[in-house]
């Protein structure tokens, strides 16, 4: 089950923007996108992240229905999924919160916007959607990360406000 950002903050986030770039889509040229918050892991939310998530990562593995369940009941998570206007799941965003000494931090993570909806505005409407929920949770700040060869995400987050940082990123993984 999804719920709709109307129930959680009285409006829907609904855009029309973009006009595509590639001649075969299985969308129109302009889509109108609707943006949700998901509350359960529905078979329809499985298949959606079983299509999305490798185009995000080939090294992710599969979620199944139990994992998006430990996912969507964390407290720090929000995850949106973004809707075409014929119901299919064509994005989705993880928003993550978290309450530290020095004030709430938010961090977006793992958008992926399906290849046959990529300039269409999909990824602008769920960026904009959590920008809006951590503003409204009182986030002091808003970080993410994305790969230098993704230039058009790139350019989508500074022209939604974001600017880079000079910061050393550091990560530790088990060998």
């Amino acid at each position: 089950m999804v719920t709709p950002l109307w129930m959680v903050n009285r409006s829907v986030m609904s855009v029309r923007v973009g006009v595509g770039r590639r001649p075969a889509r299985p969308y129109p040229r302009s889509v109108t996108v609707t943006v949700e918050v998901a509350s359960q892991a529905t078979p329809e939310l499985v298949e959606a992240f079983g299509r999305l998530l490798p185009q995000l990562s080939r090294s992710a593995a599969p979620l199944d229905a139990d994992a998006l369940a430990r996912i969507l009941g964390h407290d720090a998570n929000t995850l949106f999924v973004a809707r075409a206007a014929d119901g299919t799941i064509v994005g989705t965003l993880t928003l993550v919160m978290v309450p530290i000494p020095s004030g709430l931090r938010a961090r977006i993570e793992d958008v992926v916007v399906d290849e046959a909806a990529r300039g269409q505005g999909v990824g602008t409407a769920l960026t904009q959607a959590a920008i809006d929920a951590a503003r409204r949770a009182g986030a002091r700040t808003l970080d993410l990360t994305s790969r230098p060869d993704r230039d058009a995400a790139g350019r989508l987050y500074e022209r939604l406000g974001f600017r880079q940082r000079d910061s050393r990123l550091y990560r530790y993984a088990e060998q």
